[in-house]
């Protein structure tokens, strides 16, 4: 199905007020399991960093991941980019109606983006499974990272991330060129690309699976039938969100042999 208008309308109903867009944000961080993971991650990175630290958000989207950077530490510097230039432009106007001087967005191509040693983490939020040329993006990340800087990324894996089916062979998101990564074959991909250190675990288990069918699969079905069913939603939550909570939770502090995602965190 296609994904991305679904989405727009989304952007459009919560990008009323900076009150909305922060609503926006805290909702998709409840319901988005990637989210749970990756916050986890930036947690453990930041632990010993100063406040010199330059940031690359690479896909930046609605900018919920830019703003949970920017919440962390206000002396950080932070890039995001996206290749919608609307998208970028409504980002900019909310982060600086909320007075966030510290981000920046701006519109480029991950594929042509290099900015030689600046960055100390580049995050890449649900991005690879998007772009043909992921090698030359990978050596774009591995040139602008700095020494010793961190590369991390949440992406589909390749047991059934795109929630493809054999009888189809397509996936449940129209706008993805892959169904997902073979562990092993980002991990070799990352560093042919020249990083040092890769480690690659698997995000979105037995738990994980579930929940996503109960909180992002089922209600974009319904809303790709038709916009009514934005009333239908919130009455579909109420019933079902205490369930996907209790399943985030475990599947965020559990390890799993095989999932539908992969979290990969990578050093120079």
């Amino acid at each position: 199905m296609q994904y991305d208008p679904i989405k727009q309308s989304l952007g459009n109903v919560f990008n009323k007020s900076p009150f909305l867009r922060i609503l926006f944000y805290t909702l998709l961080d409840l319901l988005l399991l990637r989210t749970w993971h990756i916050k986890r991650e930036i947690k453990r990175w930041k632990k010993d960093k100063g406040d010199k630290i330059h940031i690359l958000d690479a896909g930046a989207g609605f900018g919920q991941y830019t703003y949970f950077l920017s919440k962390q530490n206000p002396k950080w510097n932070i890039l995001a980019l996206d290749v919608k230039e609307d998208q970028v432009c409504d980002c900019n106007r909310f982060f600086q109606a909320i007075k966030k001087h510290n981000v920046v967005f701006k519109v480029a191509d991950l594929v042509e983006f290099r900015k030689s040693e600046c960055f100390d983490l580049i995050l890449c939020v649900d991005v690879m499974e998007h772009i043909e040329e992921d090698v030359k993006v990978f050596e774009n990340y591995h040139a602008s990272l700095k020494l010793g800087g961190m590369l991390l990324i949440s992406t589909p894996s390749d047991q059934g991330g795109s929630d493809v089916h054999e009888e189809t062979g397509q996936g449940f998101i129209d706008e993805h060129v892959r169904d997902g990564y073979n562990a092993g074959e980002i991990k070799e991909k990352l560093k042919n690309a020249g990083f040092s250190k890769v480690k690659v675990h698997y995000s979105y288990g037995v738990p994980g699976k579930i929940s996503w069918k109960l909180s992002m699969k089922y209600p974009m079905m319904m809303l790709g039938v038709s916009r009514v069913f934005f009333v239908v939603i919130p009455f579909y939550y109420l019933i079902t969100y205490p369930f996907c909570f209790i399943l985030n939770y475990i599947d965020s502090r559990s390890v799993h042999k095989t999932g539908t995602g992969l979290v990969v965190r990578a050093w120079k």
